[in-house]
């Protein structure tokens, strides 16, 4: 099939070269402006206990999550008669705006969390009305409009919606400086590896068809499901790396092809049936490890799924079929513009066979060395803790970070982060089962974590009634049951916020069943819902890239050699995440703040990014390995000759890669930096400790074993197997 293909390409070049152009134009169009269709949410699972009470209390009691404050900060304090008024005036202003509801403040609640622990700042709370693409609209015009200050007050905007405004301002900020850097730096590079302007041009064009593709292709999705916005800059830089990568292996086949005497046709099919063969294989694997996200609830997780299955592919498409249709136009111009003297090696005698004469000599020190390294970097893994996302992910001085700072420092309550606890039943249970509730308010109060708890029948601190029901608490009550506010004193996304939800889940309720929600609740359900599924995806992409390298490679050790040298591969890549990320080190340089902490969602992202990333490699090598091994049949041989001939093009590949995802990394966002440096550190390692080190020990200590396969799976590999058959060659292209 891919002989056939790559005739096709050769006979039909200058249409799909055309093809490509209008493609890279409609693509453009598309996705332009595709930034404001993502989202920041997606993170519950929809069957959870936290999502069933969000739905209740949306349904039954019209109460949302209010994602709009204003930080109010008066010298004279805010309980001084001048800023009293002016803090009623401006409660009032915002409650006169259209599309704001449910605006309430320290000045018309006189809730003591309401205001800082000095009594210099207070709240004035509100929820924007609309679908995202209305909130962030007038969330932007209402931070122009209310971030003020005069002698007696200062003004400052914060909330959900402006803390993801920001979020989104900041990453589209950064695609373009990462873009205009990665550009330049990848140029560069494939200057020095190819030594011509024009082959080295090649890559970069497809990368950017990529990157224009898989903008077009966000919008698209953004049509039919929810898109994260921190999908944004990390699918562009896996799109570009990839593309860049694939189109690699391609145009260094075809010099090659061309320098063994191949004319231009034929060259072209040779790269299309071995190269573009490897390039599918390689594409299949990160697509695989990708696709095992979508066993997950989460529309954040599902999301990334869809986005990274087809950036794959379409950077596959560039690879595979855009790029030998221009290497057919091209033909021998393909090496013009040359740069430097490229130095013939003579077969046998290259940098990369020494390395694996060497290591092949001595296989059991050197792997044993190898695994104890990467073992080692890994270790700061085992001291991880989870907890989840919030403003810190936004660059230390932003308004809208600063705003929540001040919340946690100065403020003695999260008013913003209270936990919900929904009861379910009729009008009669908040009216005539007041002594029950008025008992299970008191003692969810009591409940370590808990800062007050506000209920149809009162306000509650440390398990006392402080204060009875006002006008306010009738938002608390309808004919669908009754609800309670529980606000935390402590950090709500964190170990602690997990064990006050734990505690109130536990207080045996006087109505039978309650739902408890809010966002230590939502933090909770997703974390318990993605370790359930976090066996099932691993055990998706073993199971699923064993199969396909066992239909490449025709062996059952090389396959299993491949994923346990994989996951070795990522050792470093988790146990960086915890100590620069969680732990902090390096922040200063790196210019992020830790939060102590890690979201889960992140390690299990990186887990199959890098898997799939890391498993490209693999593919590239063993596949020339198994060509020389088919060739003559000599393991030792076939190991040595495969590293020279792909160790270079590996090593090239992984530092192309590994620049353009560390270009993202200048992002101001800390989500993207870690994904970025940890995908980046991942392939690095793979590329020079494990390729280079330990698949020829490996390799050369299974031998012959490496190709051996029991009868039964023989018959059903030359049945199903993809092989490697050469056909004749065709006069071609000159």
């Amino acid at each position: 099939m891919l002989t056939s293909l790559g005739w096709f390409l050769v006979r039909r070049r200058v249409v799909v070269c055309a093809a490509a152009v209008v493609a890279l134009v409609v693509c453009g169009a598309l996705g332009s402006g595709v930034a404001q269709k993502l989202t920041s949410g997606g993170l519950l699972d929809p069957g959870a206990e936290s999502s069933r009470a969000a739905e209740a209390l949306g349904r039954d009691f019209g109460q949302e999550e209010r994602n709009l404050l204003l930080l109010v900060t008066a010298q004279e304090g805010v309980d001084d008669p001048a800023v009293a008024r002016a803090g009623r005036a401006l409660t009032r202003e915002l409650a006169a705006e259209a599309g704001v509801v449910d605006v309430e403040s320290y000045w018309t609640l006189r809730a003591p969390t309401l205001a800082s622990t000095d009594g210099t700042q207070a709240l004035v709370v509100g929820r924007i009305l609309g679908d995202e693409d209305e909130v962030g609209r007038r969330v932007e015009r209402l931070a122009a409009a209310y971030t003020r200050s005069d002698d007696l007050l200062r003004v400052a905007v914060g909330g959900p919606a402006e803390v993801f405004r920001q979020v989104l301002e900041t990453s589209e900020s950064d695609l373009v400086r990462a873009e205009a850097i990665a550009f330049p730096i990848t140029l560069a590079l494939l200057l020095l590896v190819f030594g011509s302007v024009v082959a080295a041009l090649l890559p970069l064009a497809v990368g950017g068809l990529a990157v224009v593709g898989t903008f077009a292709l966000l919008a698209l999705l953004t049509g039919v499901t929810d898109v994260s916005i921190y999908a944004l800059n990390l699918t562009t830089g896996l799109s570009l790396g990839l593309a860049i990568d694939y189109s690699l292996f391609v145009v260094s086949r075809f010099r090659e092809e061309l320098a063994a005497g191949a004319d231009v046709g034929n060259a072209v099919v040779t790269t299309v049936r071995t190269a573009g063969k490897t390039v599918a294989f390689s594409s299949a694997t990160v697509a695989i490890s990708l696709s095992a996200l979508l066993i997950f609830p989460q529309a954040f997780m599902r999301s990334f799924a869809y986005v990274g299955i087809a950036v794959t592919g379409i950077a596959l498409l560039g690879a595979l079929v855009v790029l030998p249709a221009l290497l057919a136009v091209l033909g021998r111009r393909v090496d013009s513009l040359r740069i430097g003297r490229q130095r013939a090696v003579v077969a046998g005698q290259g940098r990369w066979h020494r390395i694996a004469v060497v290591v092949m000599r001595r296989p059991v020190p050197i792997a044993t060395a190898v695994v104890a390294l990467l073992v080692l970097l890994g270790l700061p893994f085992l001291g991880v803790e989870f907890g989840g996302t919030d403003d810190r992910v936004l660059p230390a001085g932003n308004p809208a970070r600063l705003v929540a700072e001040d919340l946690r420092e100065n403020f003695a309550g999260q008013e913003f982060s209270a936990a919900t606890v929904v009861v379910p039943g009729d009008e009669d249970l908040a009216i005539d089962s007041r002594r029950e509730l008025n008992s299970y308010a008191a003692e969810l109060s009591a409940v370590d974590g808990v800062q007050r708890v506000d209920a149809a029948t009162g306000f509650y601190i440390d398990g006392t009634r402080v204060a009875p029901a006002g006008p306010i608490a009738e938002r608390f009550a309808s004919q669908a049951g009754t609800w309670l506010s529980v606000v935390p004193a402590v950090e709500p996304i964190s170990p602690a916020g997990a064990a006050m939800v734990a505690d109130l889940r536990a207080v045996d309720a006087p109505f039978g069943d309650v739902l408890v929600g809010g966002s230590s609740a939502v933090f909770v359900d997703a974390r318990e819902s993605l370790l359930a599924r976090v066996p099932a995806a691993v055990g998706i992409i073993a199971a699923v890239t064993f199969l396909l390298l066992f239909l490449m490679f025709g062996s059952l050790l090389v396959p299993t050699k491949a994923l346990v040298l994989n996951l070795l591969s990522l050792t470093a890549m988790f146990g960086a995440m915890v100590w620069v990320f969680q732990d902090g080190h390096l922040s200063g340089l790196l210019g992020f703040t830790p939060t102590g902490t890690l979201d889960l969602t992140i390690p299990i992202l990186m887990f199959c990014m890098a898997f799939g990333l890391s498993m490209d490699y693999e593919v590239f090598l063993l596949s020339r390995m198994k060509e020389e091994h088919d060739r003559h049949g000599d393991n030792a041989a076939a190991v040595a000759m495969g590293l020279e001939k792909t160790g270079g093009i590996v090593t090239a590949a992984a530092a192309l890669l590994a620049a353009v995802l560390l270009t993202f990394a200048t992002s101001g966002i800390t989500l993207v930096k870690l994904f970025t440096i940890g995908l980046a550190l991942a392939v690095v390692m793979d590329a020079t400790l494990v390729r280079m080190c330990l698949v020829p020990a490996f390799m050369k200590l299974a031998g012959e074993a490496n190709w051996w396969l029991p009868r039964p799976l023989r018959r059903i590999y030359d049945r199903f197997g993809i092989s490697d058959t050469v056909e004749p060659a065709r006069p071609g292209v000159t």
